[in-house]
């Protein structure tokens, strides 16, 4: 630890250097990349180097004479670790008294002799550099430069562009050819925004609409690239390195063609077109401006709706990956509490274990994101990950958070059990029953065609909310087909967000309750979004667990849940014991059997 502090000291030290020389007063950094990504290649993980946070959400900002990091509650306790020692001060998002990075910078440069901070606007959303740039000019007269990326001279072993080779995804997984989403595509732009094309930035909705995967951010089955459609061109700006002759072969195919990943700026600047749409939210600053602005047409992607309705090909799909998925949960779960009270296990071994597992099934390609094994006080830190120094030996005793997931060629899947490893308390088990609530009355819900996520997000709160508890992350968020694990733009979640719920949209159902210091509890399955009637007043939907794995009834207040929410346990568990045992040994079905027993 200490040698980390030392390193974190000398970069900052390094970076000032840079910044007295340029006349700034404070710099920047976002967790994101240049293609606004959630999860990024370690070449742009410019956020985690300066501070030491390691988290997928945060934004770090340094002056001459101080620093802060800004990051959500599912990194407050891990944030606040990784940061003690350093000169980093933690900003908690959404907790009250907490300035933005605006208000901290015009408080700490009020004496300062420049007013000019700085962020790599090539590395950040349009729509985020310009309301920083408003902020910023609110709280104290500050300006923002966007040209200029320092690590370029400061971090020497910065790592490279990914090159890590594009492969075809089948027409069997996809159920729907690149040439006809670029056709619906082109439709939508000239319908609804009367544009000519569009630059496509999002790494995932790119290899959606090629059909194409990549392996060039950790977890996620994308590649780094850009797409440019024109009314009667689609150029893929790409590392050509990463292309073999089947791909390039498939490419000529379908009609695009490939140039390379740095030619992307000057394309814009001579598109042959009339008008072009770009997404303020997907795009970086820096593309932005590459166009002149009166050619601009500022709207949404039609890609990322489009992507998030699956077709019935890749709900088949997802049926298929679930299952299997399934079955390697249920080994896995018949094997946990036996190997537990033998002894020796620890978070990371059940992760490990788990993997295992699911390497073994059909179709595997890796892990939709790090496994999460928390036992017990480590529950607490919403997204916490196990680290040699961290590792704790589970015992036969308190509550195991088990947040997972694969990717395999036929779809992407997301699970949290919390399970039972043996006695747990009664606040426990309160807790526990609460957040099951919660979680069964999100699936049960019925809702109009069309309506948010925000506005059926209350109900998997409610029964916490009666109690005085609640969770501050999102309760639900969309699923790839073989792609990214987080996929919107819908979201079930407190904040409002206004994107329409339809059916054939994957959604995770997800409600947690953290008590710091003490334990973690959170039940997640992925749901498919269905119809469910129609009637004078308009379409109805429902939601079907795809998710096929018991729900651990060890530490169920079974008085607490209502007759309703009992019988859709046991008819959960009914299901989940039909589809699994025929896959399962005669050992592991009979286990199979008393965990999906009614209650």
């Amino acid at each position: 630890m200490a040698t980390q502090k030392s390193t974190i000291a000398n970069r900052l030290e390094s970076l000032r250097q840079l910044m007295r020389r340029e006349g700034l007063a404070a710099f920047i950094f976002p967790s994101t990349d240049p293609h606004n990504g959630e999860y990024v290649p370690d070449r742009w993980k410019g956020r985690e180097w300066i501070s030491g946070f390691d988290g997928s959400a945060g934004t770090a900002v340094v002056t001459l004479n101080a620093a802060a990091l800004w990051t959500d509650s599912r990194y407050f306790i891990a944030a606040a670790d990784q940061l003690d020692g350093t000169e980093f001060q933690l900003m908690r998002l959404k907790v009250e008294g907490t300035p933005s990075i605006a208000q901290w910078l015009g408080k700490e440069l009020t004496d300062s002799r420049s007013k000019e901070a700085g962020i790599d606007g090539s590395v950040c959303a349009c729509a985020e550099v310009e309301d920083l740039i408003a902020e910023l000019r609110v709280a104290g007269g500050l300006t923002l430069r966007t040209n200029l990326d320092p690590l370029r001279e400061i971090w020497i072993d910065r790592p490279a562009v990914p090159l890590e080779p594009v492969v075809v995804h089948p027409m069997s997984f996809c159920g729907e050819s690149a040439e006809s989403k670029l056709s619906r595509i082109r439709t939508i732009l000239r319908q609804q925004h009367h544009a000519d094309g569009m630059l496509v930035a999002s790494l995932d909705d790119i290899a959606w609409t090629l059909n194409l995967r990549g392996a060039d951010v950790h977890c996620n089955p994308v590649f780094v690239a850009y797409l440019l459609l024109s009314s009667r061109k689609t150029i893929l700006f790409v590392d050509g390195r990463k292309l073999d002759d089947e791909v390039r072969d498939y490419l000529r195919s379908i009609g695009v063609e490939q140039k390379p990943y740095e030619a992307v700026a000057e394309a814009l600047r001579n598109y042959p077109d009339y008008n072009i749409l770009l997404d303020p939210n997907e795009v970086n600053y820096t593309l932005m401006r590459a166009m002149k602005a009166d050619r601009v047409l500022r709207g949404a992607s039609p890609i990322t709706t489009m992507k998030s309705v699956k077709n019935t090909t890749e709900v088949e799909c997802f049926d298929r990956a679930m299952l299997r998925d399934g079955v390697a949960m249920a080994k896995f779960l018949c094997w946990l509490l036996p190997a537990v009270r033998q002894g020796g296990e620890t978070e990371m071994s059940v992760d490990r274990k788990l993997t295992a597992l699911r390497a073994e099934q059909a179709l595997f390609r890796g892990l939709s994101f790090d496994t999460i094994a928390a036992y017990q006080a480590h529950g607490a830190i919403v997204h916490y990950e196990a680290t040699p120094e961290t590792d704790a030996v589970l015992k036969p005793e308190g509550l195991l958070l088990l947040d997972s997931g694969a990717q395999y060629l036929d779809g992407t899947t997301d699970i949290t059990r919390t399970i039972a490893l043996g006695p747990v308390t009664q606040r426990q088990k309160e807790v526990y029953t609460l957040v099951l609530k919660g979680h069964i009355q999100l699936e049960m819900a019925k809702f109009p065609d069309g309506a948010s996520g925000t506005q059926i997000d209350a109900l998997a709160r409610e029964p916490l909310w009666r109690e005085g508890l609640n969770f501050l992350h999102g309760t639900g968020h969309g699923v790839g087909a073989y792609l990214n694990v987080h996929e919107g733009p819908h979201q079930v979640r407190m904040e409002w967000k206004p994107a329409p719920l339809h059916a054939g949209m994957t959604i995770t159902d997800e409600p947690g309750v953290y008590v710091e210091g003490e334990f973690g509890v959170r039940i997640e399955n992925t749901l498919m979004i269905e119809p469910y009637r129609e009637t004078p007043f308009g379409r109805f939907l429902q939601m079907r667990s795809l998710t096929l794995c018991p729900i651990d009834k060890a530490p169920i207040l079974t008085d607490m849940l209502t007759d309703e929410e009992r019988a859709w346990l046991n008819s959960y568990h009914a299901m989940v014991f039909e589809k699994l045992t025929p896959h399962l040994t005669s050992s592991e079905q009979q286990w199979l059997r008393e965990a999906c027993a009614e209650l």
